[in-house]
Parts: C-alpha cells; structure tokens; sequence
C-alpha cells in the first residue's frame, strides 16, 4: 500500500513546481515556500539588482533574478516545456519559437494554476534553517516572512516527513579569477546583475566567459558600447571570428592581468583600456539554510554525496534535490527526477541500500577523476544525459523517451558553437514537425499518471 508523507519543496521555480505537482499526484501533503511573491523563480524578471554590483558585500540587498530585459530562450519551446505539458503558443503571446522571458513566466503560471500550486505555496516566505530533529526521522523546517525584500524577525518552526530541496543555483554569482583585479580602477559587475545596455553606452567593455549569458550580453551592449571585448578558453578559433551584424566585439585569450590604470592585458598580447569587466563566469552551489552536520557538503560546487543527484545516501529518501543538473533541457530532467522522488517517498520505487548508493557516487568521482574532469563539473551530465534521464525513466516504469528531443539539442549546440548568430529567429519549426508528429503521436498517454490525468 502507497504511504503519503508530508513534504515541504522550497522554490517554486521550474523545479520546485515539478516537484510539487508530482507529489501531490503521489498523494502527498505538499508545502511550498517560495521567497518571492509569485511563482517562476528565475523566470520572474527584476529590473533592481543587487546592491553590490559584484555580490560579494553579505549584507547586501540579495534579488533572485538573473535575468536581463532582452533574454529569450536559448532552447525552443518544444524542449521548455514538461513531459506531459508542453509549452504552446498563444494568439495573444510571444509567437517565436525561441521567446522572451515574458512569455516563459506566462507559461509557468498556468502550470502552476492548472494544477493547483499556488494554493500550495507560501509566498513572501523565506526558508532560514533545514535540519533533522531529535529523532532523526523527521525535518524541521525554520522560514519567516518577507515583505518588500525584507526578512522578518518572527520565524515559525514546523516538522515535515521529507523536504525536496529546488532553490535553483543562479543566485550566488562565481567570479573570475584575474591578476590585478583589486587595484584596477574599471567598473566591475557579474552578469547577475546586468538588466539593460545602456549603462555602457560608448565604453570598452570586457566579458569574462562565454557562455549564454556572455553571448546574448555581448551582442545586447554592442550597438551602444564603443567596443565589446569577449575572454574565453573555450575556443581558440573564436579570435578569427567576426559577427556580421556586430562589428565591434572581439574575441581573445583568457585576461592575462589588470592594471590599476584600466588597461586590460590578454594572453594573447592583446592589451586595451577599458571602462567595464563584466563576469559572466557561472554560479556557484548555494544553501545556506541546509544543515546535515557535515552529511551534505558543497566543494568546488559538488553537492555531495548525492546518488543520481538527487538523494543523499545517509539521509535519504527524507532529504532530497531537485534540478541540481545542467548542460541538458532542466525542464524534462526536474520533471522525470520529481516523478523518482514522488515514488520513492510512497514506497512504490525502492531506493538501493546506503550502501549501494554510496558505491555509486563513489564510482561516478572515481571516473571523473581518472578522466580529468574537475569537480565543479559534477552535475553536468552532458555528453551522459540520455543515459541518465532513460535509467530515470526506467526506474519510474515510463516508456523510453523521445530521439527528437536530443536531436534538437544537438541542433542548437551546434548552431551555438559554429556562432549562428540569429539561429533563434531563423529556426525552422517545419522540420521538426514531421519527426515531432511520427514520435509523439502517443506522448499523453504514454506519460499519464492515470486516467484522471488523461
């Protein structure tokens, strides 16, 4: 017989609202604590950042958004959307396949009304402490209030079976690591906090890194800066590169170092004077509120030990994460490891002994290790994430998943890497139809949890 158990998800973001609806279809107590005032997590864009440019200062005035005004999807809707809830188009949205921020969110609500969740969740609630209590069973969850930003100073105390942990990790900027940086007399920000061009108009700026965010930041500053000056390691190709319809970025070397003039020195000889250092260098691994007495660490952002990712071996199934994940489609992924953690916490999937989940994890570093890989790159699971999402599937007793879906991710890799600048605008939703049509002809019923969910 299923047993349900009550669960406390904290974030209601892409994640935490996976979680929550596949819970509650488990037929568990479910409580969601978001921060924010409404649903979307890092969906929900903010024109204010924090109010140190770099987030360093701990006291400063934290905002949970990453987001900048211009952001659209770097993956089409076909793959943002949930298994069984794929994101269509609206007449009266954002009709591209590729859209804006807006219509993202727009998306997410009606997920989250369709299925009951904001009825579940406690808004303008930040959680403060998780830990196990007295007995060794059961959670205690510490949250208080919010209003405007603000923490309250009354905190409320109560004991859950299980917490699910989906506070997303694009809030605790990285920084990159550059010779000189203290004395160097430039503005400095991370791309955290970049929200509109302008602020740069006519200087020389300099990125840090090149991944998404670089890449939509830079051709965002280009039409207004006097010149866009792009550091990367990831390709030593780039340098010869020139993007037609933004003359004036270049691409160069990591930074070798700084001088406290401004001037800008690259490992590849190439110096400038420059006005503004952007970091768009990632984000670490963040969850201040979680204590495990040492059970559950973060080094290097490895979250560890966790099997699959996701439970912890010592604390599980009580303790759990959700979307930890990354070089891979987060919605299918968060959407198939809710369903794991759903059934697991209502006996109907076993987990293996402790034992058995600690060989594994144990195994995973140990040819992370003797591949070179380091361990900040833990939970990236590409080139493995078909794999990883089919042992999902399988331990879940879902049908196998799609080709179409990888194929497409693949499609927008390689637009990526060979810089198709307007790839987004000049996808061909046409091509995909026929394969879409042929594979998904049974994707509802395949993916219904039951009849009621038909």
């Amino acid at each position: 017989m299923a047993r349900s158990v009550k669960v406390a998800v904290i974030g209601a973001g892409v994640a935490g609202l996976a979680a929550a609806r596949e819970l509650q279809r488990e037929g568990h107590t479910v409580v969601v604590f978001e921060k924010n005032n409404r649903v979307g997590g890092l969906w929900v864009y903010d024109p204010t950042s924090d109010s140190d440019p770099l987030s360093l200062d701990p006291t400063r005035v934290i905002v949970h958004s990453s987001l900048y005004l211009s952001l659209r999807t770097n993956l089409p809707r076909q793959l943002m959307g949930f298994l069984d809830y794929p994101f269509a188009k609206h007449e009266s949205g954002d009709p591209r396949s590729f859209p804006g921020h807006d219509e993202m969110l727009r998306f997410l609500e009606e997920f989250a009304a369709e299925f009951g969740i904001h009825g579940l969740t406690r808004f303008e609630t930040e959680v403060v402490k998780v830990e196990m209590n007295e007995k060794g069973k059961e959670w205690v969850v510490e949250s208080r209030l919010t209003r405007g930003g603000e923490s309250g100073d009354s905190v409320s105390r109560e004991v859950f079976d299980a917490v699910v942990v989906c506070s997303g990790h694009f809030v605790e900027p990285r920084l990159g690591e550059v010779p000189g940086i203290e004395k160097w007399s430039g503005f400095q920000m991370h791309s955290h906090n970049y929200r509109v061009p302008q602020p740069f108009n006519h200087q020389v700026v300099i990125l840090i890194g090149f991944g998404p965010s670089s890449y939509d930041i830079g051709r965002d500053i280009a039409p207004v800066a006097k010149e866009v000056h792009v550091a990367t390691r990831l390709n030593p190709n780039l340098k010869d590169v020139k993007l037609k319809s933004r003359g004036n970025i270049w691409f160069h070397d990591m930074i070798k170092c700084v001088c406290e003039d401004g001037l800008v020195i690259f490992e590849d000889g190439f110096s400038v004077y420059a006005d503004s250092i952007i970091h768009c260098t990632g984000y670490k691994y963040h969850h201040p509120f979680l204590e495990t007495n040492g059970i559950v660490n973060i080094e290097d952002n490895r979250i560890g030990p966790l099997y699959k990712h996701v439970f912890p071996p010592a604390l599980a199934p009580g303790l759990s994460f959700i979307g930890l994940t990354y070089k891979d489609f987060p919605f299918h992924t968060s959407d198939l490891q809710s369903k794991w953690v759903a059934r697991v916490l209502s006996g109907k999937v076993p987990l293996p002994t402790q034992e058995e989940m600690m060989e594994s994890v144990t195994d995973l570093y140990q040819f992370m290790e003797e591949n070179g890989f380091p361990k900040r790159y833990t939970h990236s699971i590409r080139p493995f994430q078909v794999d990883y999402k089919h042992w999902l599937v399988a331990q879940i007793g879902l049908p196998p998943l799609e080709d179409w879906m990888e194929q497409m991710l693949r499609e927008c890799f390689k637009n990526v890497a060979e810089m198709k600048e307007n790839y987004r605008d000049e996808w061909d939703d046409n091509q995909w139809d026929a394969v879409i049509q042929t594979e998904s002809a049974s994707l509802k019923q395949m993916h219904c949890m039951s009849p009621a969910n038909c």
